[in-house]
């Protein structure tokens, strides 16, 4: 009464699997049963992903007596497991085909051959062949082999009862042959004249006998034997009752016992269930097989041919399919060749994180060369087949084997750049403030009257908001920030630059109204200014105006510029109207120089035409040089770009149209007088 063949093949993948054994090699007997359970396993490996190295069938039975053809294939073998990388080897329990693989053994010492140093795993069939082992037969190749054996368990005064045989009992003649048999001795009354060996006295002791020969624990056959009678009982009892159901009118067909048939059995086999003495429920499936599991046995051999062997799991087909087996790997004793280390059977190395398999033509897929994955991706597991991409808010590690976190990219206070910048912007900033306040508490000189003292005013406070503004450029971006800071720098650039183009064109305009009869002295005045300013300022509102009305700027996460880091940026919304406000504020720049230029020769004592000329060649410079370099970086350094043309561009109109004035208030105010002024139109005049 033995499981379904089924649940050990099922139970044998699963090892396999358990112990990522994906190149293994297979040994059955050369007959149909054998032919049918390479057939069988072959099919289930190959749907589990595990190659075959190699398939051997051990000689048949006609061959057992044909000694040179049995040891010519017995060697044939043996350099077929030596020829394989394969460190395991599944063998199908056939009791002529273990007799061929401990032979084995026997033709490795004749032909000098190396040991057979494998992983056997064996079939349940092992462990009713193994006991009638010959006592010269060398067990040390299956040191360490694991075997599906059928469940047992050990029962109730099962020892007492082998303590209690007695070979003189008349009432079981089997027990005299097995006692001479296992202790290699005979009973004196059994005849036969003299004998050579020692005579059998009955008070032998079974616990002396070698375990090839003989276990006293309960063995699966053991146990399957003493299911199937307790089976048959238990059917009889079905029967009978059914028998005595009938008289009462219970059953439609009745059984006769006096005309019994042994398959008139077989309907209350299929249908019992019971509890053996050991505590384990036995039924069958509906296909008449006993749905039971089965154990798994480490074996432990000694050099004086006694084995020992240890229960390490079990094989439950009743349990899911990822429960089914259970391995208590850390008393598994592997074979010499392995030491403590679980044998690895594979084709080749596996393929470590990094890499994916990349078959290799012409050979099983369980043989594979390693590729390094492609930038950009990964793989974290071993033997993977595809690489795959990190998520967009991490990146490949340089080993390409995990995702990292990308970090946040953007011009912060506490960066050593732009804490350098926002110091400057303040510091340029207050440098603005303290020029308006001496041009303030000067206001009374002449050098501060002259060219329109409320332009000078207007100009020093635009530049003071353009190196302010700057700062809405560093730190976190917020989408109120995003939306107005380059409007604002936009806006408050062009009232500077208007105010530099009013003042231009004012002294121009007062040079011209100093000639006889000219009657353009009505536009030169402050309304005339303002009225520049405010023109050249509105057009540029008007700009910003339809950029935030059609395509604004807004807060942007920006994944995929930087490998490693998140570009936390504003996104401009349309590029072409931030390109269009830069390109009408060089448009101002440029009439502002032209106009300036031609300024530059007015007999003036404060003439700033020649400043304000030099001034417009450092703004356009600037910012002729900003868009190629705004448009070759990326993350914070773009924005470091625009926040350096920025304070650039404000400096030089701020240094080379103030500075100047500055020096003659504070350090020459011997120039700054109305006498001194007198004597220089003086000059001038007479030059």
């Amino acid at each position: 009464m033995t499981p379904s063949e089924t649940y050990q093949l099922n139970g044998l993948v699963q090892l396999l699997l358990y112990f990522q054994w994906k190149w293994v090699g297979i040994i059955a007997l050369g007959d149909e049963k054998g032919e049918i359970f390479v057939q069988t396993l072959t099919h289930l490996l190959f749907e589990k992903e595990i190659c075959i190295a190699f398939t051997e069938r051990t000689p048949s039975h006609e061959y057992f007596f044909q000694l040179d053809e049995l040891i010519s294939q017995l060697k044939n073998i043996v350099v077929s497991l030596h020829k394989s990388n394969a460190s395991v080897v599944v063998a199908k329990a056939d009791t002529h085909a273990m007799f061929d693989i401990h032979w084995l053994e026997l033709v490795v010492n004749n032909f000098e051959l190396q040991p057979v140093d494998k992983v056997w795993v064996v079939t349940a069939p092992w462990d009713f062949s193994s006991e009638a082992f010959h006592r010269q037969i060398n067990i040390q190749i299956f040191h360490g082999a694991l075997s599906f054996a059928i469940h047992a368990k050990e029962m109730r005064d099962f020892q007492n009862f082998l303590h209690k045989l007695n070979p003189h009992s008349e009432a079981d003649s089997f027990v005299k042959l097995f006692w001479e048999q296992v202790f290699n001795c005979v009973f004196q009354d059994a005849g036969g004249g003299e004998n050579q060996l020692t005579s059998c006295t009955g008070d032998e002791q079974l616990e002396n006998i070698p375990g090839p020969l003989f276990e006293m624990q309960m063995t699966g056959q053991s146990y399957s034997i003493y299911n199937a009678i307790y089976a048959v009982a238990h059917a009889f009892h079905a029967m009978l009752s059914s028998r005595t159901k009938h008289r009462l009118g219970i059953v439609e067909y009745p059984v006769e016992s006096s005309k019994l048939q042994h398959f008139q059995i077989h309907p209350f086999l299929k249908k019992i269930s019971f509890n053996n003495s050991a505590g384990d429920t036995l039924f069958f499936n509906e296909n008449g097989e006993l749905v039971d599991g089965f154990d798994i046995i480490n074996w432990i051999t000694f050099p004086n041919q006694s084995f020992l062997k240890v229960k390490v799991g079990k094989m439950d087909p009743q349990a899911p399919w990822d429960k089914q087996l259970s391995i208590n790997e850390k008393i598994i004793t592997w074979h010499y060749t392995f030491g403590e280390v679980v044998p690895l059977s594979l084709c080749n190395h596996r393929c470590v994180p990094g890499y994916i398999r990349q078959s290799k033509e012409g050979e099983q897929f369980c043989c594979y060369d390693c590729a390094e994955c492609p930038s950009g991706k990964i793989s974290n597991q071993t033997d993977m087949n595809d690489c795959f991409k990190c998520p967009e808010d991490q990146y490949p590690n340089k080993e390409k084997i995990q995702c990292l976190s990308k970090e946040l990219n953007y011009l912060s206070y506490v960066d050593p750049l732009g804490r350098g910048l926002s110091v400057m912007a303040l510091a340029l900033s207050t440098t603005t403030v303290l020029m308006l306040g001496i041009f303030i508490k000067h206001q009374k000189t002449p050098i501060v009257k002259a060219n329109n003292q409320t332009l000078t005013y207007v100009l020093l406070i635009s530049l003071l908001l353009c190196f302010l503004c700057s700062l809405l450029f560093i730190g976190y971006p917020q989408s109120l920030t995003c939306l107005f800071r380059q409007t604002t720098f936009g806006i408050i650039f062009s009232v500077a630059v208007s105010s530099v183009l009013a003042k231009t064109i004012i002294v121009v305009l007062a040079f011209m109204a100093t000639k006889p009869g000219a009657g353009i002295r009505k536009w030169v005045g402050k309304r005339f200014a303002f009225a520049i300013v405010l023109c050249g300022s509105l057009i540029q509102t008007g700009i910003c105006v339809i950029w935030l009305g059609t395509d604004p700027p807004f807060l942007d996460l920006d994944m995929t510029t930087l490998p490693e880091e998140i570009v936390v940026e504003c996104n401009e919304g349309s590029g072409n109207m931030f390109y269009y406000i830069l390109g009408y504020m060089g448009f101002l720049a440029l009439i502002s120089f032209m106009v300036a230029f031609f300024a530059r020769k007015l007999p003036d004592t404060f003439n700033e035409a020649k400043f304000i000329t030099f001034s417009m060649l450092v703004f356009c410079s600037v910012w002729l040089s900003f868009v190629p370099t705004y448009l070759s970086t990326k993350g914070k350094y773009m924005v470091a770009v625009e926040i350096f043309s920025i304070l650039a561009s404000s400096t030089g109109l701020l240094g080379c149209i103030f500075v100047p004035k500055c020096y003659i208030i504070i350090l020459r105010p011997d120039l700054n007088s109305k006498g001194q002024l007198i004597r220089n139109n003086k000059k001038e005049n007479n030059y």
